[in-house]
């Protein structure tokens, strides 16, 4: 598994909505869910493939209509990487001075 070299929001975005999955994700479903364009999430998730962090798969459900759904989830190595780099982006706690009494 590679490094990833640029992690911005929109990483973490798909990072969290792929943590929060129990099943595979499709594309168009990560793309609602994270409010981000296509343009953004699909490169997004080819890089997370190729650095080992997702797998994919074509959907194979006959009984769906519609064109087949590419599906994606987070491999173990990616998921545990996942978790620390949500853990660096989320918001720190900010001081809040108490007022003397």
């Amino acid at each position: 598994m590679e490094p990833l070299q640029r992690i911005g929001k929109a990483t973490v975005d798909v990072l969290e909505v792929l943590l929060g999955a129990d099943e595979p994700r499709w594309g168009l479903e990560i793309i609602k869910l994270t409010g981000r364009p296509s343009g953004s999430v699909y490169p997004l998730l080819d890089r997370l493939e190729r650095a080992g962090w997702v797998t994919s798969e074509w959907d194979d459900d006959a009984e769906r209509r519609g064109p087949r759904r590419r599906m994606y989830r987070l491999t173990a190595d990616g998921a545990a990487e996942a978790r620390k780099v949500v853990a660096r982006a989320a918001p720190e706690p900010r001081f809040v001075p108490r007022t003397a009494q």
